[in-house]
């Protein structure tokens, strides 16, 4: 064991600054325009209180839960995020390896392995990767439903942001070699080419309709969305702002999370992503009625800093501080965490009145 490891995730974010060239921290670490989603989805979640019950035997903790009938050994998933190799040059395999690791499942990114990160504008080349994912043994589709075009992101802009090359898709689109050699924004340039602003609810039905595997839509923070979710058969909804990359000012996610929980009513799972930074905040998603929680930055952060070890690490200490956070709040197990287990600014207002 090496010593002097950080013992949070801020101190890995600290540790990865410093380890990687500024326009790759600024494209892993940045977020739309005035950055407020970005320091929100952050915030909000220290506004939340914890209402810890007492004189429970916690001796045994059981975290394990379970997801479109799968079981798992942990809430905690490793979120959807594309370029690994800008932070490790080992990128998503490393990752992985972290993952499995810690027996965690990974939701993988087209741009990198086999998760839809988008409906692309060539439907024959998302169809294709369907088909791949399919082959592959992957259960699942996640279907990012928020970046019909590529939000404002002032850093990449800035520096000139170079679009990570993306292998899943050689042999499939051909891209201007200018994008990666000259003007302003190469990330915008190669967005513009590939997202799909005419995305809508019947693309929705149409990836339905060339695949069996279950379904869930990434990017919902309304309750009119998460029910039109459930009406066009979604079997998940994953509460996420893009890591508040896309729209500056949308919600905080874990602020929009019970609005989903209540609109979905049981129907399909809800998970969350966007500022867990600790495993309280997972802690706290579960008792708002999250099946789940997608982190993203903390595993760029750890890579960074230590390769697959850092990936490996920061996982593991978000599921200690989740097992701690349980013992400590009295839940035995996930079914134990419920509503009464936290204090949000909402009820603290409604106390008042």
């Amino acid at each position: 064991m090496e010593d002097n490891l950080p013992v949070n995730v801020r101190e890995y974010q600290e540790l990865a600054k410093k380890a990687l060239p500024k326009m790759h921290y600024d494209y892993i670490n940045g977020g739309a325009e005035d950055e407020y989603t970005l320091r929100e989805n952050i915030a909000a979640y220290g506004r939340i209180l914890l209402r810890p019950r007492v004189l429970i035997d916690v001796s045994k903790i059981d975290m394990s839960t379970t997801l479109l009938g799968y079981n798992m050994p942990s809430p905690i998933i490793v979120a959807p995020t594309g370029a690994h190799k800008l932070a490790n040059p080992e990128g998503e395999v490393a990752t992985a390896r972290a993952a499995a690791a810690c027996n965690t499942i990974m939701v993988l990114s087209f741009g990198s392995s086999c998760k839809i990160e988008e409906v692309y504008r060539r439907r024959d080349v998302s169809a294709t990767l369907v088909r791949r994912a399919e082959s592959l043994g992957f259960k699942a589709i996640v279907l990012t439903v928020d970046t019909p075009v590529l939000g404002r992101r002032e850093a990449d802009i800035r520096n000139k942001m170079v679009a990570p090359r993306m292998a899943n898709l050689e042999g499939l689109m051909s891209f201007d070699d200018d994008i990666d050699s000259k003007g302003g924004s190469k990330l915008e340039r190669f967005a513009h080419e590939t997202l799909d602003p005419s995305l809508s609810w019947k693309d929705v039905e149409w990836l339905k309709s060339i695949t069996s595997l279950p379904i869930l839509l990434k990017g919902i923070v309304t309750a009119e969305d998460a029910r039109k979710a459930v009406e066009v058969g979604a079997a998940g909804v994953i509460v996420s702002n893009h890591g508040a990359r896309q729209l500056d000012y949308a919600p905080p996610t874990i602020s929009a999370l019970e609005e989903v929980v209540k609109a979905v009513a049981g129907a399909v799972p809800v998970l969350v992503d966007g500022g867990v930074r600790r495993g309280t905040d997972v802690f706290k998603a579960l008792a708002l009625g999250a099946t789940a929680v997608m982190v993203g930055r903390p595993v760029f952060y750890g890579l960074a800093a230590r390769g697959e070890a850092g990936a490996r690490h920061v996982i593991e200490m978000l599921n200690r501080e989740l097992e701690l956070a349980m013992a400590l709040c009295g839940c035995r197990s996930v079914a134990e965490v419920t509503r009464r287990h936290v204090l949000t600014e909402g009820d603290r207002i409604r106390a008042l009145l």
